[in-house]
């Protein structure tokens, strides 16, 4: 096995370490808030378990997004990535197992929590944005490499939420413990794999400019915010939809989700690869016409088996955008600015991710969920239409990024 295919399972397995780490406190978190303290009669912010839920989860993708490019500027001005995901990793870890004592110490206000919450995020994204990074600047092939991630991302989200709800029923505190214990093995698994980035210091004001001065950049976020709006959508709306709309029990909701998530995950690095060998064009726009279209299939469903393979389609679907999007940011970003562009990237998809729970559960609550997945569907299919300009016009610019056997290389 030659160093950049041995780096690029090494990295795959660390995206997805943190990633299944993030997935374990999902299924039980209204418990898990519960045993942090959350009272209704001491914080403004627990006045129900869903309140309580929606903040601690919140607090996390808050951390995300301010700091995200913090750790790519940082990443990109010194030049290396290593030390800094395996500090993220370590104190990412910390804050896990800070939030696993808080209830033993007793005197720790929700507020309090919501704070530790934050520092874990703020350390957590650090780690993940880094790692994909690494995988950026690996040779052999963008697509490949983001389909790695991509697959690391599918199944650290398919298999996370299973695992810990059945920690949960061990212990609600079980989540946080076993998700510090895996960003320390992140901070060991890292440190086999080469740093590969380039050496040439820049200050953070260059840096930004740099990437600044990429506005193509905006086709790749502007993908990933919706593409990750409606992965929010189907985490919440399409969960709450499938067991009123065909009265499914949880267990039958599971194999539902993961009808979407299987092809979704196994998918990626086969799709990623595809797209080295035809380009990003096809994969990104034809695909996310075609992903929209599936969204929309599946409200219409009119029984389970129908809705079940729409949800197969859409997971296929997903798979052919994702890693060619990721992939052409790599594409399009300069060598010493991938950190930056990636966390731009994780940027974009961390705010589309709140925007799938505001959007999805705004529009469903108020009107129907026939609607939300009209809007959402939508939105995917009104992106790659707007999009088409754009892509012409870097098809006639970079032919050798997004024609035909654009990517292969580093």
């Amino acid at each position: 096995m030659q160093s950049s295919d041995r780096d690029r399972v090494v990295l795959a397995a660390v995206v997805f370490a943190v990633l299944f780490s993030q997935v374990l406190l999902y299924p039980g978190v209204a418990t898990l808030v519960e045993a942090l303290g959350a009272d209704a009669t001491t914080s403004p912010f627990a006045e129900t378990a869903l309140d309580a839920s929606m903040w601690f989860l919140v607090a996390e993708f808050a951390a995300y997004v301010a700091f995200v490019g913090v750790w790519g500027l940082a990443s990109d001005a010194t030049g290396r990535r290593l030390p800094f995901i395996v500090a993220g990793s370590v104190a990412g870890a910390i804050g896990y197992a800070a939030l696993a004592v808080a209830p033993a110490l007793g005197s720790v206000p929700f507020e309090g929590v919501l704070v530790l919450r934050v520092v874990q995020g703020a350390m957590t994204i650090g780690a993940f944005s880094l790692t994909m990074t690494m995988l950026m600047d690996l040779e052999g092939g963008h697509g490949r490499n983001m389909g790695a991630a991509g697959i690391a991302i599918g199944l650290g989200a398919a298999l996370g939420a299973p695992v810990g709800g059945r920690l949960t029923e061990f212990d609600p505190i079980a989540p946080l413990v076993v998700a510090g214990g895996l960003l320390l093995c992140v901070g060991g698994m890292v440190s086999l794999v080469d740093d590969r980035a380039p050496s040439e210091r820049r200050t953070a004001r260059a840096l930004v400019e740099g990437v600044r001065r990429r506005p193509t950049l905006s086709i790749p976020y502007a993908f990933g915010f919706v593409d990750r709006l409606t992965a929010g959508f189907f985490a919440l709306v399409g969960t709450l939809y499938f067991q009123e709309a065909f009265g499914v029990d949880a267990a039958a909701t599971g194999l539902l989700l993961a009808c979407f998530f299987a092809p979704f995950a196994l998918l990626q690095y086969p799709m990623g690869a595809l797209s080295d060998r035809i380009g990003r064009t096809i994969p990104i726009v034809v695909g996310s016409l075609c992903y929209g279209a599936g969204i929309l299939a599946v409200g219409a469903a009119p029984s389970v088996p129908i809705a079940a393979v729409a949800m197969v389609a859409v997971g296929v679907l997903g798979a052919l955008v994702a890693p060619a999007t990721m992939a052409l940011v790599t594409d399009l970003a300069d060598e010493s600015e991938r950190g930056v562009a990636m966390a731009g990237f994780n940027l974009a998809g961390s705010l589309g991710f709140l925007g799938g729970f505001l959007v999805g559960g705004t529009v469903a609550g108020a009107y129907s969920y026939e609607l939300a997945f009209l809007v959402v569907g939508g939105l995917e299919i009104a992106i790659a239409v707007v999009a088409v300009p754009a892509f012409v016009r870097l098809s006639l610019n970079r032919p050798e990024r997004l024609g035909a056997g654009g990517g292969n290389d580093a």
